[in-house]
């Protein structure tokens, strides 16, 4: 994807450190977490953190890929990700954990994801965004959905048994069953221009707000540790199990406003698609994994907890900037853009 623009003194050094026009990070990092007020809002850490993990996925315009395991790179990560989980878990907060066998700790995953109150973005669309409103919520979705499934990919070597076989099986469809047409990540960019977007993977990323890198980044910091592979598959349960209804409403939104079942074939996929899954992903994953290993119980609900916290930040925050009249972007002139 294309280089983002810095956003403070933290992705800015990065950007000169891996475009090697300085040889070594030219800020104080730990001054700079310490000066931050809240790390999930933080433009500068979640955008920094954003890129460096780039480098593990498609790689960076320009950017030579042996950036991808450069220590000062690795550094940088590590230093951000521990305030970055740090704060979760000081924020999220869990339920109580239920006996670490298949069919409790599905039960519980169904309680916690089915007692979530957050905004509903999903209502608000099928009932009252606009066109530019509706516009806006792809770029902002864009940011995943044009690499979905990947993050939490990263997770099947790292777990074994019924465990793995099951998060295959869901990244399997993910990926369209071998079609490249029907990988869900293109039917999102075929969605997106069919609004009149541009669906060039990362086209967006100058356009979107912290939190949004934030949900992206917390996957990705999830996935690529295998002390957090419990909260991956939490994580994923509670995302799957979230999904049916929303992508029903989602595609009743975009009816709404007129658009046809080319724009429209990516929700109707997922209600079918996220009504198997969530039985998969409670049950065969993680409910499995954590049979197998009952050490990683907290970290599985952990991972679902703190799902549902940050895109309820995240869909507040759209919410509250439609309700006003503004957009939900930091650049919204990018609506204005020629695809």
């Amino acid at each position: 994807m294309k280089m983002p623009q810095a956003r403070g003194p933290v992705s800015t050094n990065l950007r000169k450190l891996i475009s090697n026009q300085h040889t070594e990070f030219g800020v104080d990092l730990d001054a700079a977490l310490r000066a931050t007020d809240d790390v999930l809002q933080d433009d500068d850490l979640q955008l920094a953190l954003f890129m460096a993990y780039e480098l593990r996925y498609s790689g960076l315009q320009g950017i030579d890929d042996d950036w991808e395991w450069h220590p000062e790179v690795l550094a940088l990560c590590a230093a951000i990700e521990r305030l970055f989980e740090a704060a979760l878990r000081e924020r999220v907060s869990l339920p109580p954990l239920p006996a670490p066998d298949v069919e409790s700790v599905a039960a519980a995953l169904f309680e916690l994801t089915g007692a979530d109150s957050g905004p509903s973005v999903s209502r608000f669309l099928a009932k009252k965004a606009t066109d530019e409103q509706a516009r806006e919520f792809l770029i902002l979705r864009s940011i995943y959905q044009l690499k979905e499934a990947d993050p939490h990919t990263w997770a099947i070597p790292r777990i074994r048994s019924r465990a793995k076989a099951a998060l295959v099986e869901i990244q399997a469809d993910e990926y369209g069953g071998g079609r490249f047409e029907r990988m869900h990540s293109e039917l999102f960019a075929r969605t997106m221009r069919g609004v009149g977007l541009d669906a060039g993977y990362g086209h967006y990323i100058d356009a979107v707000p912290a939190i949004t890198l934030a949900s992206s980044n917390m996957m990705t910091m999830f996935g690529t540790h295998r002390r957090l592979r419990g909260a991956t598959a939490g994580h994923l349960a509670a995302f799957e199990m979230t999904s049916s209804q929303p992508n029903r409403l989602y595609g009743n939104g975009f009816r709404r406003l007129g658009y046809d079942a080319n724009v429209t074939f990516y929700f109707d996929e997922h209600v079918e698609a996220d009504a198997v899954h969530e039985q998969i992903a409670a049950r065969d994953l993680a409910g499995s994994l954590v049979t197998d290993e009952p050490e990683l119980l907290e970290d599985v609900f952990f991972g679902a907890a703190a799902g549902l916290y940050v895109d309820g930040l995240a869909g507040a925050q759209q919410i509250d900037a439609w309700t006003a009249g503004h957009s939900a972007l930091r650049v919204p002139e990018y609506l204005d853009l020629p695809a």
